[in-house]
């Protein structure tokens, strides 16, 4: 499950024109981050970038396959998390605009997870 450096350093390295990307260790993959945004993940040299139901039709379309952090089992595949086209993450300019696009979606969740609460809060 281990993330080689050479990789985390490759897709950092094509996603400069994105901003300041963190990455953060997690479960021995990769988390990314653009700002404070969990948008993407790295797991055996692979790249995830999170998906919704408006952007997962793309990538089911280019037969992507959905995270699954454990190969032998796929019902427990983790389809919020696609894996990136490989000719994707080979064109820096098209790759920040699909992490551009994993952001949103990233920025949605956060804001839908948000709602409850607040509607909660104000409903009292």
């Amino acid at each position: 499950m281990a993330v080689k450096g050479d990789f985390r350093r490759y897709v950092l390295d094509q996603l400069h024109g994105l901003g300041k990307v963190m990455a953060r260790p997690m479960f021995g993959g990769v988390g990314l981050y653009n700002g404070d945004l969990f948008f993407a993940l790295i797991d055996k040299g692979t790249l995830y970038f999170k998906v919704n139901d408006a952007t997962r039709p793309r990538y089911v379309a280019l037969g992507m396959k959905p995270f699954c952090p454990y190969p032998n089992d796929p019902s427990r595949e983790m389809g919020g998390y696609f894996e990136v086209p490989a000719d994707i993450l080979e064109d820096p300019e098209e790759l920040v605009t699909w992490a551009k696009q994993a952001s949103d979606v990233a920025l949605i969740a956060r804001r839908d997870k948000r709602k409850p609460a607040m509607k909660r809060a104000r409903g009292r």
